[in-house]
């Protein structure tokens, strides 16, 4: 099967506006072209039910017009009669988040601010910026309920503002794998596919006019989002049966980062994408250990993705990804706060001989990324009080039971390591032994790319390349497995750890997309500290998010360079931590429980903040007994272990099938037209926002600004370079860019206020002006006193701030004479006739060189330009260029192999 013949589906509603009238609501959405429209009735006469009326009808650009002006015209009031007239706009939006009811009616959350975020195959992703709740009943039904405000408070706390993110496009609750596996299902599938969709849903393919296209379309799939990563499928659920896929918006919440990788100009995107787990969510004490389902507290599923930017499509372009995952210790087990202490002790809850929590929670990883299944668990193992080694303890005796049932070449993989007796330690390098466990790791898993080895890779293997695990395919390589890392909190300790285990896999991506000629990344790097900085950030949002504070031991912590000041901050992040733990957990745990419906008001019952604990609405099959009961021996799903190690979700079968939404399109349908969707031809752009996503680059903000420094981002940088080109943290930046604010608005140097001054004054004869370069250059050599020394070293300073070069102290005479020569020749192009400049040059320009225009094209003046000509290798090339971007790669030739072949042996051999 060719690789365009399927692609993703683009929802054709991206723009909203909100229409009302007394008796109703219109939220119309269109396609960023604004060609499609559909249209949903909300009755705004119902005091407590939810009505939406969906004709799944696509509408016209005019078809919206008129209906919009028949609604106007039907709602306008008899002259005299007081109250609104006609129909009203309300506001305009760009998604809808979901419809929500606490005792009074309905509420609907609509996304009214966005910013772009990232880009993955020319899919935008977008971070809410700002969001509006309209309550849907008008006032003359209302029943207002006295503890109605409070609610709506508590549901608000939860900021959406605030690191929540989505795509129209791209499924940002799978991993790329996933996303790029299901593009790639074989035809004959998809069209049995699309046979079982028109039976089953039939409102899918309405309006689509497909039937006289013939066999000339696309395949367009939709895969249904994985819930545990969206945050807003209880807003949603109510509506889902009801209305076009098109309105469902689906969101996640943690952390989204994208910086631009420079290599000798090829830009490599480098994007970290945090989900985090929507199942027994909340705040650091309050949720700790899994509930009655395998969920456990602080889940997160961490994908780092390189694709190359030079071809931004799927099927054309070059991607890879890396996924890992944290999460507390799948066991029964708590914290008591009710003490006020910084450590309060750890106890088990319950016991669970037979690991029935545990055996839930690693059945649900080997669905979603097979086998092997690796746990890094970070917590103490010696302690002179037993804290930490509690955990421990019973999780290896839960592993150590679960392995004895499953074959041995799928059990799962145990690593303990007490990273704090590592660090305390003077003779123990953390990182390196961290970078063991990486490569042992990344090893066993192996990685995601959507392209076969390299011819370089073929040609001059690595060994470490032939020792690498994962699932070899035609078409690539497939991650199998996936790496669980753990600490008490999985915050500090777990974010250094992740950062060493993906920088590991960086070096294994970047090496088979052929950008390095060895899997091997070096600290002081451009590349590491960009992606340090993304992990740092990444970090940094997470724990706030749980813990309520940044994050106190980072990077340079356990390398042991962090600066003295580092540890006033991370005293200050221990006391946020303490207090936000303290005092404002508790309300947002109440936020987070009510957005995501884990508890939902009613008359009669007891309100969220008279519950004395929220452990029933996290352990609902604790209240009934259960009618199957799972097997103690074998504890994981059917058909699991048949495809292992593929992971289950990826596997063609009828299951996974019916998650998919298939359709078939005209090939240049907008819902799969990928490069208008990024590029928009169709509308008039400015560049602030065709340029709003503004990444970090690692020349700009990393690479060191000397003269002579390699511009290879593999350089590993002495440590005064790096410190002297400020690109090590953000605080370095914040200065460089002070510095050169200072140095721009400090006065320019004698050399620039001669040239200000010879071309502004045009009054002067030329031997004035001659007299005045001289005598502004005077006072550069003038430097015996004590002031102008130290102004000529405050000038030389900011200029090497600036350019990166040292300025000698004294110019010679002939560079006097060539720039008094340069400026003369400026001043005489723009002030003499031609007359004038001959004579110029015949009396006192003799020694000037005449400079002459050099032009490819041999006809250029401002009536016409003459083209210069190509010749037909050339131009074989650039037709070779765009066929390559097409997805069209034209086969090697003997002479392409040998010249590569000579490139390689003179290069490495």
């Amino acid at each position: 099967m060719p690789a365009a013949a399927a692609a993703p589906i683009i929802r054709c509603v991206q723009k909203l506006v909100l229409y009302e009238t007394r008796a109703r609501y219109f939220l119309v959405g269109s396609n960023h072209a604004e060609t499609k429209y559909r249209v949903l009735k909300i009755d705004r006469t119902e005091p407590t039910d939810l009505v939406i009326i969906d004709d799944k009808h696509v509408y016209t650009h005019q078809e919206v017009r008129e209906l919009l002006g028949r609604l106007d015209l039907g709602n306008r009031t008899k002259i005299g009669q007081k109250g609104s007239s006609g129909l009203s706009r309300a506001v305009s939006a760009f998604g809808v988040v979901g419809f929500v009811r606490f005792l009074e009616g309905y509420y609907i959350v609509l996304i009214t601010k966005r910013r772009k975020m990232a880009d993955i195959g020319g899919h935008a992703i977008y971070k809410i910026e700002d969001t509006n709740m309209i309550y849907i009943p008008n006032d003359t039904v209302r029943i207002t309920h006295p503890d109605e405000a409070r609610y709506l408070r508590i549901f608000q706390n939860v900021d959406l503002s605030s690191n929540f993110y989505f795509s129209y496009s791209y499924d940002l609750s799978h991993s790329l794998q996933y996303n790029l596996t299901i593009l790639r299902m074989p035809l004959e599938i998809l069209k049995t596919e699309t046979i079982q969709t028109r039976q089953e849903s039939f409102d899918i393919f309405e309006d689509e006019g497909l039937a006289a296209q013939g066999g000339s379309g696309v395949f367009g799939i939709c895969s249904e989002p994985y819930k545990k990563y969206v945050w807003n499928g209880q807003l949603l659920d109510i509506v889902k049966n009801t209305v076009h896929h098109d309105w469902l918006l689906y969101v996640i919440h943690g952390f989204c980062g994208q910086s631009k990788l420079l290599i000798y100009g090829r830009p490599v995107h480098v994007t970290l994408i945090a989900r985090r787990s929507s199942k027994f969510a909340g705040t650091r004490f309050l949720k700790r250990g899994a509930n009655c389902e395998g969920d456990v507290a602080n889940e997160v599923e961490t994908e780092q993705i390189l694709c190359d930017a030079s071809v931004m499509s799927f099927s054309a372009g070059s991607y890879s990804s890396y996924v890992q995952v944290r999460g507390s210790v799948p066991l029964y087990w708590s914290q008591d706060i009710s003490t006020m202490m910084p450590k309060p002790p750890i106890t088990l809850d319950q016991a669970d001989p037979f690991a029935h929590i545990a055996a839930l929670h690693f059945d649900q990883m080997l669905q979603r990324f097979g086998s092997p299944i690796i746990i890094l668990n970070l917590v103490k193992e010696r302690e002179k009080r037993k804290h930490e080694r509690i955990l421990s303890e019973e999780l290896v005796g839960a592993v150590t039971y679960l392995n004895q049932f499953l074959p041995p070449e799928h059990a799962i993989v145990y690593i303990p390591w007490d990273m704090a007796k590592y660090t305390k330690s003077k003779l123990c390098n953390v990182l390196d032994r961290l970078n063991v466990i990486a490569e042992s790791v990344v090893k066993k898993t192996g990685f995601f790319v959507n392209r076969p080895d390299s011819y370089c890779s073929i040609l001059r293997p690595d060994e470490k390349w032939n020792e690498l695990g994962g699932f070899v395919v035609p078409t690539g390589r497939l991650q199998t497995g996936v790496l669980r890392t753990n600490c008490v909190d999985c915050l500090d300790r777990t974010n250094t750890a992740q950062f060493m285990v993906g920088k590991c896999a960086l070096a294994y991506q970047l090496y088979s997309l052929g950008l390095i000629d060895k899997p091997n990344l070096q600290f002081d790097t451009d590349a590491v500290r960009l992606f340090e900085e993304l992990y740092e950030d990444h970090g940094d949002t997470l724990s706030l998010q749980y813990g309520g504070s940044q994050l106190v031991h980072r990077v340079k912590t356990y390398r042991k360079i962090a600066p003295w000041t580092q540890h006033s901050k991370d005293i200050m992040q221990t006391l946020s931590r303490y207090y936000s733990n303290a005092f404002s957990d508790a309300d947002r745990q109440d936020s987070i429980n009510l957005f995501l419906g884990v508890f939902q008001p009613a008359e009669g019952k007891p309100h969220l903040w008279e519950l004395p604990t929220d452990f029933y609405l996290h352990h609902k099959n604790t209240m009934s007994l259960s009618q199957t009961r799972r097997s103690y021996t074998y504890w994981w799903t059917r058909g699991v272990l048949n495809h292992l190690p593929l992971p289950y979700d990826e596997v063609t079968c009828t299951e996974n099938r019916r998650k998919l939404i298939v359709k078939k399109f005209h090939k240049y349908e907008e819902e799969i037209d990928i490069h208008n969707e990024f590029f928009r031809p169709y509308e008039l752009s400015s560049f602030d926002d065709t340029f709003c996503l503004a990444m970090t680059n690692s020349i700009r903000d990393f690479m060191p600004k000397n003269v002579g420094i390699d511009p290879s981002p593999f350089t590993v940088r002495k440590p005064d370079e790096t410190g002297k080109s400020a690109v090590g943290n953000k605080s370095n930046r914040e200065e460089t860019v002070l510095q050169r604010k200072t140095a721009a608005s400090a006065p320019p140097p004698p050399s620039e206020e001669a040239v200000s001054s010879s071309s502004e004054d045009d009054s002067g004869t030329d031997k004035e002006d001659e007299g005045a370069v001289s005598q502004r250059s005077t006072p550069v050599k003038m430097t015996d006193t004590g002031d102008n020394i130290k102004i000529t070293e405050n000038i030389v300073q900011s200029m090497k701030d600036i350019y990166g070069i040292n300025l000698s102290d004294v110019p010679s005479d002939d560079d006097l004479t060539i720039y008094t020569r340069f400026v003369q020749l400026g001043q005489n192009q723009h002030k003499q006739d031609k007359s004038s400049q001959q004579l110029c040059s015949k009396h006192r320009l003799d020694g000037v060189i005449n400079i002459i225009h050099i032009s490819s094209f041999s006809q250029d003046n401002i009536y016409e330009v003459q083209p210069p000509k190509v010749d037909k290798k050339s131009i074989d090339i650039f037709h070779a260029h765009i066929q390559a971007g097409r997805g069209t790669m034209q086969p090697l030739v003997k002479e392409d192999i040998l010249m590569y072949r000579e490139y390689i042996r003179n290069r490495y051999m």
